[in-house]
């Protein structure tokens, strides 16, 4: 595994739970690191879409990088603070968090999987090192097909169970 592959996912308790907490810099001002996680259109270009109005506090979100066969699922949004803070309930189960800080020269993006089956993180670490990474891509205006998951997964999987044992 290459050095710009290895594992940077740690655990957390948040909210009584087990969390996967994830953290990438960036050197964009936080206003476009918001964007790339919340406008559909910069969203598109890295992990998925949704549609819907999120006033609503649900949207419809699709995961469009992982083909043409994935449906989209209902996404509750259970916080939103722009510009700093997104918190979602996916499908029927994930809840996801999303926290920036603005730390020269960019952005510091803290994302946490709360974890609700400790056996499955070894296929959902891996995976969202992998989007991370195609997010740093994406904002970089680079190609993020350039991003390849067979250099996450299985050689991070390990890593990802070790760190969720009981």
């Amino acid at each position: 595994m290459s050095a710009a592959h290895t594992p940077t996912g740690r655990r957390e308790t948040r909210d009584g739970l087990d969390a996967l907490v994830l953290e990438r810099a960036f050197p964009d001002a936080v206003d476009v690191v918001w964007a790339a996680v919340t406008e559909p259109a910069s969203l598109e270009r890295w992990i998925g879409t949704w549609s819907g109005d999120p006033a609503t506090g649900t949207v419809d979100f699709a995961m469009t990088s992982e083909g043409a066969d994935v449906e989209a699922e209902p996404a509750t949004i259970t916080a939103c603070e722009p510009r700093s803070r997104l918190a979602v309930s996916l499908g029927e189960g994930w809840r996801l968090e999303l926290s920036l800080t603005e730390a020269a020269p960019g952005t510091v993006l803290t994302f946490a999987h709360l974890v609700d089956d400790p056996a499955a993180m070894a296929d959902i670490g891996p995976g969202w090192e992998y989007y991370l990474d195609r997010l740093g891509v994406a904002l970089a205006g680079g190609e993020v097909e350039s991003v390849d998951f067979a250099d996450y997964h299985p050689g991070q999987s390990a890593y990802y169970r070790d760190l969720f044992a009981a």
